[in-house]
């Protein structure tokens, strides 16, 4: 069944005193036991439909835990899901022979009936005994992820997840909202569609068709430093050397991710504030067949990046398309010639017939945008009055491009 709904998770800390840590840890603790009462008795008796289930183990949970008579329908839905999983895969896996479900994870589940999120950053938690309320540890400049979804009333808060990690407690807050209606186009159709061009490089991480340039300077200075590290304690080969490089290679995910997410927030603002439906980049299966094993990081990069775009786009209703990188930094979009002149320098772009000029990765983002509107939109859809959406406006598909 399709979801109508599109679903975020916004994760932060939770701030506890010793006796709330206690009491979560009796919860978790209870938790992971109703769940696997729960799913040694749905394993063997074959029932894994999520009420029925519920029917089945709601007393016998209850008498043997200290759970709260919500949080064990919780855990009976839990097992349920679990035990429907396993069913699935030997349904999809003939010879395959899955074992029961077993929950080992230090995790319990909230609901809107065991956790109330109030408006001045703090969250009341029911436990194995009393409520608690305690803050959340969120950003203090209203940067952060996580406001755009705790101070936006479109999104409502659904089922949520607090996980115990590393002597830490965080809360996983679900989110929900339904999903945007996308116009159904027709070869009928001559509304106008306004295409954002957008060049992926290691110079600039981003470039749009409206000149915006994400710069990758500081993203490649980090990457430099934590190879040059890793090497060092590579050298050293000791266990704790080892495990410090494995540390490292976390903290420069979640730095490279932390940028990405900026840039990705930055390309969506563009297309919105110029009004654009598509969001058109390179085919980065292409791009990663022809770059060197030296470029490798940035690759991985832009995949990210993509992926980060998609998945936020969804949530505005634009789409994302591709096309072929082929001759992106080598065609002059004033006059459309094609030569491997055209690219004077890294930066530079120099055209040899018209004389234009102009920045290299501005002039492959305003390619790439009007590869799209010409082409991309002939499949399913016809071109009509497609543009592209450039610094100083846009260009309809009928005329010459100009920056």
């Amino acid at each position: 069944m399709a979801d109508d709904y599109l679903r975020r998770t916004a994760i932060t800390r939770l701030i506890l005193t010793d006796e709330q840590q206690q009491l979560l840890d009796a919860t978790i603790h209870e938790w992971k036991r109703a769940c696997n009462i729960s799913s040694r008795i749905g394993w063997k008796t074959g029932e894994a439909r999520k009420t029925s289930l519920q029917d089945l183990v709601y007393d016998t949970v209850l008498e043997e835990t200290h759970l709260g008579s919500q949080h064990v329908i919780l855990a009976t839905h839990q097992a349920a899901a679990a035990l429907a999983g396993a069913e699935e895969i030997e349904e999809l896996e003939e010879d395959y022979k899955t074992s029961r479900p077993e929950f080992t994870a230090e995790t319990v589940k909230y609901d809107s009936r065991t956790m109330t999120l109030f408006d001045d950053s703090t969250v009341s938690l029911s436990t194995t005994d009393d409520r608690i309320r305690c803050d959340l540890a969120l950003p203090d400049d209203k940067e952060g992820y996580q406001y755009q979804y705790l101070d936006n009333e479109n999104w409502e808060l659904t089922e949520s997840t607090v996980s115990r990690r590393s002597g830490d407690y965080y809360l996983h807050l679900g989110f929900r909202k339904p999903k945007p209606e996308k116009r159904v186009e027709t070869q009928d159709d001559d509304e106008d569609r306004t295409v954002l061009g957008v060049d992926l490089g290691i110079v600039n991480i981003a470039t749009t068709s409206t000149a915006y340039f994400a710069s990758g300077r500081e993203l490649r200075h980090r990457h430099r430093e934590f190879e040059r590290i890793r090497a060092s304690f590579q050298q050293t080969g000791t266990q704790s050397a080892h495990r410090t490089i494995q540390g490292m290679g976390g903290r420069e995910k979640r730095y490279v991710r932390d940028v990405l997410h900026r840039v990705a927030n930055d390309i969506i603002e563009e297309a919105l504030s110029h009004d654009c439906e598509y969001i058109a980049f390179e085919n980065l299966t292409h791009i990663r067949k022809r770059a060197p094993p030296a470029k490798e990081f940035h690759q991985w990069a832009h995949r990210q990046l993509v992926d980060l775009v998609e998945y936020k786009a969804e949530v505005e209703g634009l789409y994302v398309e591709f096309v072929s990188p082929k001759n992106t930094s080598r065609r002059c979009p004033e006059c459309g010639y094609t030569s491997e002149g055209n690219r004077v320098t890294q930066s530079g772009f120099e055209c040899e017939s018209c004389g234009a000029t102009g920045n290299a990765d501005y002039v492959a983002a305003k390619n790439v945008g009007w590869q799209y509107v010409r082409c991309g939109l002939q499949s399913s859809r016809r071109t009509g009055d497609s543009q592209l959406a450039l610094k100083s406006g846009t260009v309809p598909s009928s005329g010459s491009v100009e920056a």
